[in-house]
């Protein structure tokens, strides 16, 4: 139930609503159709959606030995923290991956073709490329500071694995500071 929970809220109806909240705000047409979302609103939903499942996987991992006393057969019960831990860190790396690659899709769409007629009017190549640098230094950045956090991670040690929960949560919210920079 957790674990919906999270999936709903955090990958669904935050990122859907706050696109079709600025839509309205924008007096802009608010329904949702086939090809109404954009591509990076796409993105971003497939994003937090992989977002949302490292930290409904991970929540459990420090509490792994009381849920095994408990009965709670969780997944980390099942295969254990470290290999629930380090899968965590890996979906997030293949997320940071995505988006740079994301980025990089979304600038040569944008700079090549008919598209390239729009860019120009809405700040040109050289502006679409800055946000594209900027997007792909910040997910680079964020999946060195997830693994430089990671390293030092001792999956035996519950405070070791809450606080790397906690620093998981706080790379989540700082996600929010680089979608604006998407295409």
């Amino acid at each position: 139930l957790a674990a919906g929970c999270i999936l709903g809220v955090r990958a669904l109806a935050v990122q859907l609503g706050f696109y079709f909240h600025m839509l309205q705000a924008l007096g802009l047409p608010a329904t949702l159709q086939a090809g109404s979302l954009t591509p990076a609103v796409k993105f971003t939903v497939g994003f937090m959606l992989l977002f949302s499942v490292v930290i409904a996987l991970f929540k459990d991992v420090p509490d792994s030995k009381g849920d095994s006393r408990a009965g709670v057969r969780t997944l980390t019960v099942r295969l254990g923290p470290t290999k629930v831990f380090w899968a965590c860190i890996w979906i997030l790396t293949a997320a940071y991956g995505g988006a740079c690659a994301y980025s990089l899709w979304a600038a040569l769409s944008h700079t090549s073709g008919a598209a390239a007629a729009a860019s120009a009017a809405a700040g040109g190549a050289a502006g679409i490329w800055a946000r594209t640098a900027a997007s792909i230094a910040g997910h680079l950045g964020m999946a060195a500071l997830l693994w430089q956090r990671a390293k030092k991670v001792n999956t035996e040690r519950r405070q070791d694995l809450a606080d790397c929960y906690m620093y998981v949560w706080k790379l989540f919210y700082a996600e929010y500071i680089l979608i604006p920079l998407l295409l």
